[in-house]
């Protein structure tokens, strides 16, 4: 075997490796619920970004995986979201709170002024 079929077969073996740490970081990603995406999985091989787009046994990997995660929700904004959803509430209730107690205010004020014209009328009657 000549040295140039050795450096093929080693190049090969090599693109092997990669190929199946790349596809292994898709799935896990899958099964643990993580959205694939190519940043994210730059991170987690150490392959380059022109490696995931490419290759094609990657590429269509990594497109089968984003096909499969469409409306996936990423668990961080999904916790975000809930968070906000409860804040919302919170202050819905506030409000509510608040008109219900601006309402007993500004029949406290009529009863108030009532009283007041009243009282104002008997001090003319008096005079």
């Amino acid at each position: 075997m000549s040295k140039y079929d050795k450096m093929i077969t080693l190049n090969k073996k090599t693109s092997e490796e990669k190929i199946n740490k790349a596809v292994g970081a898709i799935h896990k990603m899958l099964e643990e619920g993580e959205k694939v995406t190519v940043p994210k999985l730059i991170n987690k091989t150490g392959l380059s970004r022109g490696f995931f787009y490419k290759n094609l046994i990657v590429r269509r990997e990594v497109d089968r995986a984003l096909e499969q995660q469409v409306g996936m929700i990423d668990p961080k904004r999904y916790i975000g979201d809930m968070v906000l959803k409860r804040r919302i509430e919170l202050l819905e209730q506030q409000m509510k709170e608040l008109q219900r107690e601006k309402e007993e205010l500004i029949k406290k004020n009529r009863k108030l002024e009532q009283a007041l014209n009243r009282k104002d009328l008997t001090m003319i009657k008096n005079l």
